[in-house]
């Protein structure tokens, strides 16, 4: 009767079938269905599919074993290395592995938001103590492979909408983008561009939502024109500060939308012979040891991001370890710091 029950499936809430009732129902063999729990890439796609939607079905999860602590590696995955934001974001990750002695493994993405299936399969062989996600994050799919591995992930800075199920922590995006944006209105600027991130990342529409927000309170409208998407990088930076400077009625202030942007704005307006802050005013996001650096100083949200990365960091660890967190969601506050890229307008 219970053999029967098993090969026609049993209650999806009932997690009961074993790794022989799997295989007999899917008609492989055990060792099959054993590499498909372990990661092992030497198994045909096809039936790689259909072993999992079977695991998924019955809900078979792997017996969770007790890791010690101290042992074993966190992976650290960047949608792209190439900043000084993602050397905070190290620094703030090793402040807490180091101490329990758990290794770090970096990887990047090259400018994708999920990682690619090569990447999946050699994270499940490996079996890290769990991963860390930056500006990007697994799909639905990866999420069900990495929890029936008993591997678990929190994002950090996420760049789209996540459920309640998958552990974030990120910062007020939108808070900072409204406390730049109420500082410049009340500068007295009128005609402040903004050059955000990427349009198709979470925290870059919210920064530009608080900048929106701003101008509502303020009772203004905000000029399309003047609304940029760059990529948080200096490039971006110099290239859409050229391109708004160089306009005949150009913007009083730019909003950068990040540190390493607000440096492109300011070799611009350098370029163009305009006069910071006199001539125009810059506002920076992230605080970047760097931005107190800059001639002039730079004017910035701070946004805490090695605090970011420790809190997500602890709370991976916390998850390896049996201790689940008491909340999914944890956004850590931004704060406006004034230096003297900004100024009252000319005139």
């Amino acid at each position: 009767m219970a053999s029967h029950r098993l090969r026609s499936g049993p209650d999806p809430v009932s997690p009961t079938a074993t790794i022989a009732a799997i295989a007999e129902e899917v008609g492989v063999s055990v060792a099959t269905v054993s590499k498909v729990l372990n990661g092992r890439a030497d198994v045909a796609a096809q039936t790689r599919a259909r072993v999992e939607e079977s695991l998924e079905r019955h809900s078979y999860r792997r017996r969770a074993k007790r890791k010690p602590a101290g042992a074993g590696q966190v992976d650290l995955v960047f949608h792209e290395l190439d900043s000084a934001w993602a050397m905070e974001i190290i620094r703030g990750v090793e402040a807490v592995t180091e101490p329990v002695g758990a290794d770090v493994v970096l990887s990047q993405l090259g400018g994708a938001h999920h990682p690619p299936q090569q990447w999946l399969d050699a994270v499940l062989a490996r079996r890290p103590l769990g991963v860390l996600f930056v500006l990007c994050s697994p799909t639905m799919a990866q999420q069900e492979r990495l929890r029936r591995q008993d591997i678990p992930f929190v994002v950090v800075d996420t760049d789209s909408a996540t459920t309640a199920s998958v552990p974030t922590v990120g910062s007020n995006n939108w808070n900072g983008g409204l406390l730049a944006t109420r500082h410049l209105l009340e500068l007295g600027h009128r005609r402040i561009a903004i050059i955000s991130g990427p349009e198709d990342v979470l925290c870059s529409r919210a920064r530009l939502a608080g900048f929106r927000a701003a101008h509502e309170e303020a009772g203004l409208e905000v000029d399309r024109d003047l609304v940029r998407y760059g990529t948080f990088h200096l490039d971006a930076g110099y290239q859409h500060g050229m391109a708004l400077l160089e306009r005949r009625d150009r913007p009083t202030a730019v909003f950068a939308g990040s540190d390493m942007q607000a440096l492109g704005v300011l070799r611009a307006a350098r370029q163009l012979g305009i006069d910071v802050p006199r001539g125009l005013s810059v506002i920076g996001y992230d605080n970047l040891e760097v931005a107190a650096w800059t001639d002039p100083a730079l004017t910035t949200v701070d946004q805490p991001i090695r605090d970011m990365a420790g809190t997500a960091t602890r709370m991976v660890l916390d998850l390896a370890h049996g201790r689940g967190p008491s909340t999914s969601r944890i956004d850590l506050v931004t704060e406006l710091v004034v230096r003297e890229s900004t100024a009252p307008p000319a005139g």
